[in-house]
């Protein structure tokens, strides 16, 4: 998965890593969740402050070959995924655990366990764990550079 090794030089690196990994894997445990043996990308967007914007990901496949992506994306309670689209990626998000508030196409609003959500190339899309949230992704494949920021201080 050369992507993922492009996004493990953009994640989050150190103590920060450390803690924020042990905290994911508590709720992961009590949640009963497996999860893949990879690396975990935190991400912090460059803003350097991942507990207000940032996100864990753990990625499952990333077939570029064979045309599909797929990953857990946990936030915590009150962690957000910024306001990003992808020129060339559709996704479809699931909701397994938590709430989360979700943007999308200008539109605001919760999803809750067993929530589907597609989301179409070039469209505005973020969200907001309302508390600790798991997400699964699936999607076309993920390419690091295939993601443009609403804020334009977000530069990767």
């Amino acid at each position: 998965m050369d992507e993922l090794n492009k996004g493990l030089k953009i994640s989050v690196v150190g103590k920060l890593r450390e803690e924020a990994l042990v905290k994911f894997k508590e709720k992961i445990k009590k949640w009963d969740i497996a999860l893949p043996d990879v690396e975990p990308l935190l991400l912090d967007f460059g803003l350097n402050d991942f507990y207000k914007t940032g996100l864990i990901e753990y990625w499952i496949a990333n077939e570029v070959d064979a045309g599909y992506c797929s990953k857990y994306l946990f936030v915590f309670a009150n962690q957000s995924c910024p306001v990003h689209r992808h020129k060339e990626k559709h996704e479809t998000f699931y909701i397994l655990k938590g709430k989360v508030e979700m943007i999308y196409d200008g539109k605001s609003f919760e999803m809750n366990p067993g929530d589907v959500l597609p989301v179409e190339r070039w469209k505005y899309h973020g969200f907001t764990g309302k508390r600790p949230a798991l997400l699964l992704e699936i999607s076309q494949p993920c390419f690091i550079d295939d993601s443009y920021f609403e804020n334009t201080k977000i530069n990767f």
